[in-house]
């Protein structure tokens, strides 16, 4: 029998054409297009909390996640009317109009155009320069630190945000190697400070776990997990919570509750299982966007390193050189140009 071109889902009262329902979009789990609409279906009201009024990059797989992809920033001219949409400004003077998924029918659209994984900013509209997220992204150095570091170095952040204003974060699996810490934050603090709140947060917790926890940017000076501060810069994002990874096993980068994280592990988290565990349990990012703190504590922290003499550390290479910022040169290739 011959796959349908397409289906018609009628979702918060609009149509989405969806089209090749039946594509392979993880061959070895047999998982289709359309079983990746229907996860997406099923949790939306937990991943929605996540995506809404959030201008969103829309990472596309045409062929699936074994295929190529490309990040898409600008919502596409033919799209309908009723897409909801931002502008973000950039330092360069150019701008683009990012998707804001607002509901069920943006998310079926954006799948119907091959998006897996959703890629939002931590800012809220019409708000683009002023985060209301600080995102700690811990990511383990291959051949220097395992999956039961990361989720030491977990713990230990959730211990440093304690103590620097009594900060509250939000824990989830990364669906890919790692654990992300997410912490609401009032919406005062430009791109800059929260930046610099978590390159602080990042060297404190180096100096608790050192040898297994590193802040250090260049990869052949790192062991251990890695604290990247610079995924809070501008125009940087993070898989958000409840999305489905374009990896083997189609894993989810699942909230967690703190007492779950010294056992978790990342394969009971996937597409299959996902919609019941938020069935079961309920959401353990629920509270994330209910109080904001304030960033001064950490903020304080990085006034001491900076009288103590760390100052900037490197940026990712498509920035500007920044004011402060030492050489952007590997210390290998450093050492060779003297």
């Amino acid at each position: 029998m011959a796959q349908r071109e397409h289906v018609t889902l009628e979702l918060d009262g609009r149509e989405v054409r969806f089209s090749s329902p039946g594509k392979p979009f993880f061959a070895e789990e047999a998982i289709t297009k359309l079983d990746l609409c229907e996860y997406y279906l099923e949790v939306a009201d937990a991943i929605l909390a996540h995506l809404r009024d959030r201008p969103t990059s829309m990472k596309r797989f045409p062929d699936g996640a074994g295929g190529e992809f490309f990040f898409q920033k600008r919502v596409p001219k033919a799209a309908p009317e009723w897409i909801e949409q931002m502008t973000v400004d950039f330092p360069s003077g150019r701008s683009a109009n990012y998707l804001l998924c607002q509901d069920r029918a943006h998310l079926a659209w954006a799948l119907n155009l091959g998006v897996i994984d959703w890629n939002p900013w931590p800012v809220r509209s019409p708000d683009g320069d002023h985060p209301d997220e600080l995102r700690i992204d811990l990511d383990p150095t291959p051949g220097s630190s395992q999956w039961s570091d990361v989720r030491d170095v977990a713990l230990c952040v959730r211990e440093v945000l304690a103590e620097h204003g009594r900060l509250a974060g939000y824990p989830k699996t990364s669906g890919s190697r790692g654990i992300h810490v997410y912490v609401h934050i009032e919406q005062r603090f430009d791109f800059l400070a929260v930046r610099r709140a978590a390159l602080a947060l990042a060297r404190e917790v180096e100096r608790r776990l050192p040898g297994r926890a590193t802040s250090k940017w260049w990869k052949e000076e790192r062991s251990g997990v890695f604290l990247d501060y610079n995924q809070n810069a501008r125009d940087r994002t993070i898989a958000s919570a409840y999305s489905v990874r374009p990896v083997a096993g189609a894993l989810v980068s699942a909230p967690l509750e703190w007492d779950e994280v010294p056992d978790a592990e990342l394969g009971d988290f996937t597409l299959r299982t996902v919609p019941e565990r938020l069935r079961s349990r309920g959401d353990p990012s629920a509270g994330l966007h209910g109080e904001a703190f304030s960033l001064d504590g950490l903020l304080e922290l990085a006034e001491r390193d900076e009288r103590e003499g760390l100052g900037d550390a490197p940026w990712p290479p498509h920035f500007a050189k920044q004011k402060g910022e030492p050489r952007r040169v590997a210390p290998s290739r450093a050492k060779k140009q003297r």
